[in-house]
């Protein structure tokens, strides 16, 4: 019996031994986080990080307020297009390759669905962003 009421001891105070990454100082929107910029704070929010290197090396997708815990929406990997930049755009389908220049009418990271410009067309185009920064087009 007594074994079973040490059992849910522990099980009922593991919440308490969880942690939570909150920011040590106010990061601005689109900044990039380092070790310097966050720390863990006992007690667990359902929807935020509980590993400071999860969040390490992202980029804050809105302001994070210092003691505030960071949630999983509002970090996201580094942006690799900013808006206005010139992209290379690249249109693939049943073997047909076309490849053009546009500007990106929204800032994004890898795997991002941004609008862009296609300079020679002037059309307004959806696509998402690959590694190398360029804009990979669907039909």
């Amino acid at each position: 019996m007594r074994f079973w009421i040490f059992l849910l001891a522990i099980c009922l105070g593991a919440d308490a031994l969880a942690e939570s990454v909150v920011p040590t100082r106010t990061i601005r929107a689109n900044a990039i986080i380092t070790e310097i910029d966050v720390v863990t704070k006992s007690g667990r929010i359902a929807n935020g990080f509980d590993r400071a290197l999860d969040v390490i090396g992202q980029e804050a997708k809105t302001t994070l307020y210092a003691g505030r815990p960071i949630l999983f929406d509002d970090v996201g990997p580094p942006a690799l297009v900013t808006r206005n930049q010139i992209v290379m755009l690249r249109f693939e389908t049943g073997g047909l390759v076309i490849t053009t220049e546009g500007r990106s009418l929204e800032r994004g990271g890898i795997g991002d669905r941004v609008r862009i410009m296609n300079l020679s067309s002037r059309a307004t185009l959806f696509g998402q962003i690959h590694a190398d920064g360029s804009v990979h087009v669907k039909n």
